[in-house]
């Protein structure tokens, strides 16, 4: 590392920013599965996009598929994964883009992490405070289930933990929401605080 020598870019943030009209920023998503992290996240690009917005949704197909594919689901493989994910959502908002990132994201310390690396008014932390049991009454891909039998290990909300946000931007419970209300929170929030 000590033969690294930063280069100063002369297109910076503030440029590509300014050609976008809009204020880059990463949506954190954090919940357990099933919570709607994705639906709602997807939903929110949507709407984004169809206004004009440049945006971009980093879930578990664009990044475990690739970038990190060598990563399981211990403690230590979720920390890197969350780690990488923050790495490249810093790169998406250093050029412009609004980034919704859906991960269970279950760690406290990780996702603050992921906080310290923009700045404050970057990173908008939206907790998918769904029910466990909603969650696992959904159960989509059948996780719980393998989870509950023991076929999974390390399942955030059975055998992992998941630490619950403290001081979440925006708190969503799809078990009372529609995906359409959530969405349109999220929006309304943005607007609020100038992002769009």
């Amino acid at each position: 590392m000590t033969n690294l020598i930063f280069h100063e870019q002369t297109v910076n943030k503030t440029d590509r920013s300014n050609l976008s009209k809009q204020k880059p920023c990463l949506v954190w998503f954090t919940g357990l599965s099933g919570s709607g992290k994705s639906t709602v996240a997807s939903a929110l690009e949507q709407e984004l996009h169809r206004r004009g917005f440049h945006t971009y949704l980093l879930d578990a197909n664009s990044v475990r598929r690739g970038l990190n594919k060598d990563l399981g689901f211990t403690d230590d493989d979720r920390v890197e994964n969350i780690r990488r994910i923050g790495e490249m959502a810093k790169l998406f908002i250093d050029a412009g883009v609004i980034v919704m990132s859906a991960f269970i994201s279950p760690f406290s310390a990780e996702r603050n992490l992921v906080r310290s690396l923009l700045d404050d008014s970057e990173f908008i932390e939206v907790y998918m405070n769904t029910p466990l049991e909603i969650c696992e009454s959904r159960d989509p891909k059948g996780l719980y289930h393998r989870a509950r039998q023991g076929e999974i290990k390390n399942f955030t909300g059975i055998d992992s933990a998941y630490e619950v946000p403290r001081h979440a931007n925006v708190t969503l419970d799809t078990s009372v929401m529609s995906v359409e209300a959530c969405a349109s929170e999220l929006v309304n929030y943005m607007e609020a605080n100038g992002y769009i």
